[in-house]
């Protein structure tokens, strides 16, 4: 069971943490929401639930729930800039499908 990290997904966090000036890491969850089941959810922890599980990948702390763990287990988490866009995106192995516009996926 693993949460990955690339580097500028690493380093984005961070850096947003440190500019924040609290925070314990990244994290993450899904939710059943869009046209293919569920969708990424991503926060930064200042606390941490006690069902939290917790990986570490590149110095930086992702927290998961248990539930969410089962559909994103051995994602890896990358940041992308495009122009003036720029936003987490996931390597999920476990997904079966995903909606046209990517917002949502299946499993």
């Amino acid at each position: 069971m693993a949460i990955l990290l690339t580097a500028a997904a690493a380093d984005r966090i961070q850096k947003f943490i440190a500019s924040r000036g609290h925070g314990v890491g990244l994290k993450l969850g899904v939710r059943k929401t869009g046209c293919s089941g569920f969708a990424y959810v991503v926060n930064y922890a200042d606390e941490v639930a006690p069902q939290d599980l917790m990986f570490e990948d590149r110095g930086v702390k992702v927290y998961v729930d248990p539930e969410s763990l089962a559909l994103i287990d051995g994602t890896t988490v990358d940041f992308v800039k495009q122009g003036l866009n720029e936003a987490f995106r996931f390597q999920n192995p476990n997904i079966k499908g995903e909606c046209g516009c990517g917002e949502s996926f299946a499993v």
